[in-house]
């Protein structure tokens, strides 16, 4: 693993299925870099897919697997990054307790992650207590190995800054340095929409394209994709802004030149949306195809793939346990 003086801590992709573009552009491609300069942590958070996911819990170990699959067919090296599980780190679920006596109810209420997410999902007034806490599990997961740098979307900063209030509140009542605070990183793009151009990607919207998506579906997806609905004809003059293809080109498409010269032919009209799309499908199959293939190659010895993730696993208890000795000795509790 890099020597370094920090730590990378990724509070983990909820496993609900394979990833898709939006984990990719969100903090998946921050990984390959990150992992180069730091020690890098990346957690697989099924004990937070639990929570909207609780009548389908005998689905979770698959899930994992299949984030595990996408995690090293983007190159995610284990000799330089330390996967784990969040549920087979105990001390995550203990420092959380402790954590939730620093945190108000009132304060989580105000969390703008957690009640968008909770709009998404129309919980009302049924929404799940470990949901609803998730902010304090997730200070957990980040400070349980001292994280400093975390690449997130910009949707993830207030979680963040809530994990670096528990941290401070911790820090000054026993009178301790314990944890560092942490920084979050942010992606270059902020969100990646959906394919029907709703402002998030996911599987539950049924708009995403995955990094395993066999190459008929992702021409399916795209050519379905939202752009201009003014734009009826080839000679109509189109608009660019909002138009989700031209999103997915100014991210995927490497020839800015190209793709620039596009965007002012489909302005003044003359430039219909099936080449556009067919631009697009193109450089989206140049991307994912090495990907697929080793996935596929990875998914032939599946045993091979969780030994990754349980021997990061159990490097990784070794750092949780060091670190929650610190905190039991400065909260007065060890007996």
């Amino acid at each position: 693993m890099a020597s370094s003086h920090k730590k990378v801590v990724l509070t983990g992709d909820r496993p609900t299925g394979p990833l898709h573009l939006g984990h990719y552009v969100g903090s998946l491609s921050q990984r390959l870099v990150l992992q180069e300069q730091h020690d890098q942590y990346v957690m697989i958070a099924d004990v937070q897919a639990l929570t909207d996911n609780i009548e389908r819990a005998h689905q979770v170990k698959e899930w994992v697997g299949q984030v595990a699959l996408d995690y090293l067919a983007i190159g995610l090296d284990p000799n330089k990054t330390t996967f784990f599980i969040q549920s087979l780190i105990p001390q995550i679920a203990e420092l959380t307790v402790y954590y939730l006596d620093l945190v108000t109810v009132n304060r989580l209420k105000r969390n703008p992650t957690v009640k968008t997410e909770i709009q998404l999902r129309g919980f009302g007034d049924s929404v799940p207590a470990g949901f609803f806490v998730y902010p304090v599990s997730q200070a957990a997961d980040i400070t349980v190995v001292k994280g400093e740098i975390i690449p997130v979307g910009e949707d993830q900063l207030p979680m963040i800054e809530q994990t670096n209030e528990i941290v401070r509140s911790f820090n000054r009542i026993f009178n301790t340095n314990v944890f560092p605070e942490a920084r979050a990183q942010v992606s270059s793009v902020a969100r990646l929409p959906g394919t029907d151009g709703k402002a998030k990607m996911g599987k539950s919207q049924g708009n995403a394209i995955f990094l395993s998506d066999p190459e008929d579906v992702v021409v399916k997806k795209v050519m379905s994709m939202y752009t201009d609905p003014n734009h009826v004809h080839v000679n109509d003059p189109g608009k660019v802004e909002g138009n989700t293809v031209f999103t997915y080109l100014d991210v995927f498409d490497a020839d800015k030149q190209m793709v620039a010269e596009m965007k002012a032919h489909y302005q003044r009209g003359g430039l219909g949306d099936v080449k556009v799309k067919r631009r697009l499908i193109d450089v989206l199959q140049a991307f994912l195809t090495p990907i697929r293939e080793r996935r596929a190659l990875l998914a032939q010895d599946m045993s091979a793939v969780m030994n990754v993730m349980l021997g990061g696993t159990q490097k990784t208890l070794v750092v949780a346990e060091r670190t929650m000795q610190e905190v039991r000795e400065a909260m007065h509790m060890r007996y």
